[in-house]
């Protein structure tokens, strides 16, 4: 049976104007031929390691053990925030220690951790701005072709690896409600909130209350509503979503990151 190629998963917030994330496969390719790479997403938006640190566990479940995931959503680089990698679940991340991580660190069993140091496993002329390229990808790559993340430097301490606050939900009304806000907003507009769809359980007669006092229903699919109506349903991501059938619920409402919505019984 042929060996499976190494899998190398990208995430990022470079877009695809320029050339950094060809540079950055360039990188890689170059110490690892037979990497295969999947393109997570590179719309993040720049310097947003909240949305990043979201989207890159609510792909977790569908990256294969043994995939090794390059994160970089990097604000400070150049700063004394480290570089490094983590062990979980039979992956590896790398990338930078800003809070990226931190759905992974609090929710998920994590094996070793290390800060990059050793030159060896990375490119011999730095920059200063662009470690995805000179630093994390080539990390990657090493660790893809079987390298130990032991040997790319310095043991560290899962605690010692930063967190920032997530967007969270917390119980209203003695459990019967359920009040979290808006993530971000995807590419149709449709507003993702941080209240897990769970929470609703499989009744229908639930709906979402917005910041501004607005009610919508809780629904099955986009179908079941009406040309231009409003309506909240279970996302792919496993939160809820509010999405305005054929148009953007972003204009309709003029949400974004942080803005409450409640969750409660229609």
């Amino acid at each position: 049976m042929q060996e499976q190629p190494p899998l190398i998963a990208l995430l990022t917030d470079f877009g695809l104007e320029d050339t950094y994330v060809g540079q950055m496969k360039a990188a890689i390719l170059s110490i690892t031929p037979r990497a295969q790479i999947i393109d997570l997403t590179h719309a993040v938006p720049p310097q947003d390691i909240v949305q990043g640190a979201f989207l890159l566990e609510r792909a977790l479940p569908v990256l294969p053990e043994g995939t090794v995931v390059v994160a970089v959503v990097d604000p400070g680089v150049g700063t004394e925030r480290k570089a490094i990698a983590v062990e979980s679940g039979g992956r590896i991340f790398i990338g930078p220690d800003n809070g990226l991580f931190t759905p992974i660190l609090e929710k998920h069993e994590v094996g070793a951790a290390v800060e990059i140091t050793e030159r060896r496993y990375m490119r011999p002329l730095r920059s200063s701005t662009f470690h995805g390229r000179d630093i994390f990808a080539p990390a990657a790559a090493h660790a893809a072709s079987g390298v130990p993340i032991a040997e790319l430097g310095s043991a560290i301490m899962q605690e010692e690896c930063r967190r920032i606050p997530m967007p969270g939900v917390r119980p209203v009304d003695g459990k019967t409600g359920w009040e979290g806000s808006v993530v971000f907003r995807d590419r149709y507009g449709n507003l993702v909130t941080s209240i897990p769809s769970e929470l609703a359980g499989e009744e229908a007669a639930w709906r979402v209350v917005l910041s501004d006092g607005t009610a919508v229903p809780l629904l099955g699919t986009y179908g079941e509503a009406g040309e231009g109506e409003a309506l909240a349903y279970r996302g792919s991501f496993g939160n809820l979503e509010i999405a305005v059938r054929n148009g953007s619920a972003h204009d309709r409402f003029g949400l974004g990151r942080g803005d409450l919505v409640r969750l409660e019984r229609g």
